[in-house]
């Protein structure tokens, strides 16, 4: 696939969930293990860098530190997935299957390695000497 279409994509799903984050916070909040303080303001933190990451993914000059804070981002949210999967968690809005809350888990690695293609830099542009 195209880079610059990827990144496109990539950019689309993450202010598309940030969004989300904010419009309907409930489910995300269902999602956050309990240890974690202020669970409504954490979605609602996390929604932004989100949106940030998006933003800055299509940003030329930023792009790349943009994906690297998007791979922080995945990495910081993974304990909510694992909190859904390993307590089987009933979350508004979302079918309850348990089969799917555990195949989130390794999609989650997918996610870290389609922002860290962004870290890279382009192929295509001629080395000079």
């Amino acid at each position: 696939m195209n880079k610059m279409i990827s990144r496109g994509l990539l950019a689309l799903l993450l202010i598309t969930a940030g969004t989300l984050h904010w419009l309907t916070p409930r489910p995300f909040v269902q999602m956050m293990p309990t240890f974690l303080p202020y669970p409504l303001e954490l979605v609602y933190i996390s929604g932004v860098f989100e949106i940030l990451g998006g933003i800055g993914l299509l940003i030329p000059p930023v792009s790349q530190v943009a994906a690297w804070g998007v791979i922080l981002l995945f990495i910081a949210v993974f304990p909510a997935n694992i909190n859904m999967a390993v307590n089987d968690l009933i979350i508004d809005g979302l079918p309850h299957n348990q089969l799917a809350y555990w195949l989130r888990l390794p999609f989650q690695g997918v996610l870290i390695a389609w922002a860290w293609w962004f870290t890279q830099p382009n192929s295509s542009v001629p080395k000079t000497k």
